[in-house]
């Protein structure tokens, strides 16, 4: 028995990718190029999450367009005109807006499994967009001839198929990557939109067994795109007693970018069951200075103190570069943390006499 960790998904790309896909957006690339980019960024990128001792590794979402939109690549009928993100620090992101029907995904994520399971023998962990999130693709005002009943009804259904082609490529665990729950709270304090978007990933969940939802995990944090967030001043008090009512098997919690952790990891403690198994986060990608091994360890050894040890595990806070052009993390200083929290958690399980 041993403290399991994990990581949550993205790794900044190389800046010869970024400058590829940039090339290749505006023409200068062809297709064939591009593809040799993504191949040995993907390469170099499991190469070096295996020199960091990691027990289970990610594709580092090199190939992705972004955490969020990689199912619509290549889909027609959208407008640029969707949601619109907010971050602390003035910048934004936008989804797009669907303007027809029937909706269904371009791209799986089990073809990004596909490639990393190729390349190394190490599990591999695959992050897939919570259907929550897909759900604001929806106008409010309606699509003539489609309904909003019959677009949940199409989502739902792809949103299982993509999990459930996860599950059965062999992934370690499938993350739905819930970071629209805190902010949720933030767009309406009412809380009434959160509670349709766990109604929502709930009816997706309701679709596997509980042998298979053990191996699904729901990740959570304030967001984290260049260096920035969209919802840390959300009280986690007001999200965590809804985020554990998920049946999924995983939670991976951000919790090192927290101002009281201690307090986080009480109600966390009273709320999550006891079939559910609790991943904290013990390293800030959005902080520049890499944690040490001891800080890592203290951490998980604090939330011990809140969480049996039988279910608690360790994660970064969230990924480091969930964006296709966030470089505001450097490949090195990614690495360098996780490094840290593996080598840490090591010796949290040895102090806990695991």
């Amino acid at each position: 028995m041993t403290v399991p960790t994990e990581p949550i998904g993205s790794i900044p790309r190389p800046p010869e990718l970024v400058r590829a896909i940039s090339d290749h957006m505006a023409g200068y690339i062809d297709d064939a190029e591009l593809q040799d980019h993504y191949a040995k960024a993907l390469q170099e990128t499991i190469s070096l999450f295996e020199a960091t001792g990691s027990p289970v590794v990610t594709d580092g979402e090199q190939t992705k367009p972004s955490f969020a939109t990689y199912p619509l690549s290549r889909m027609t009928g959208l407008s640029p005109n969707g949601a619109v993100i907010p971050f602390a620090d003035g910048h934004q992101r936008q989804l797009p807006l669907l303007t027809k029907g029937p909706f269904r995904y371009q791209v799986y994520a089990d073809s990004y499994l596909k490639q990393a399971m190729d390349i190394t023998t190490v599990p591999v962990k695959q992050a897939v967009i919570a259907p929550s999130a897909l759900s604001l693709l929806y106008p409010a005002d309606g699509i003539d001839g489609y309904p909003r009943e019959a677009f949940i009804e199409d989502l739902v259904q792809e949103a299982r198929n993509e999990i459930r082609r996860c599950l059965d490529a062999g992934a370690h665990t499938v993350q739905l990557d819930f970071t629209e729950g805190r902010l949720a709270l933030k767009l309406d304090p009412s809380g009434q939109v959160l509670e349709q978007f766990i109604a929502l990933n709930n009816l997706v969940l309701d679709g596997f067994s509980d042998d298979e939802r053990a191996r699904i995990g729901v990740h959570t944090c304030p967001g984290g795109d260049q260096d920035s967030t969209h919802s840390l001043d959300i009280d986690y008090a007001d999200l965590l007693p809804s985020l554990f009512q998920l049946n999924a098997g995983k939670f991976y919690v951000q919790l090192a970018s927290e101002s009281d952790p201690p307090r986080v990891l009480g109600i966390i403690g009273e709320h999550s069951r006891a079939d559910q198994r609790i991943f904290v986060g013990v390293i800030d990608p959005i902080d520049p200075r890499v944690e040490t091994a001891e800080q890592v360890r203290d951490r998980i050894l604090q939330a011990a103190q809140y969480i049996d040890v039988h279910r608690l595990g360790s994660c970064d806070d969230c990924g480091f570069s969930p964006f296709a052009d966030d470089q505001s993390t450097s490949r090195d200083t990614a690495f360098g943390k996780i490094s840290a929290r593996v080598e840490g958690t090591a010796m949290a399980a040895e102090t806990l006499g695991l």
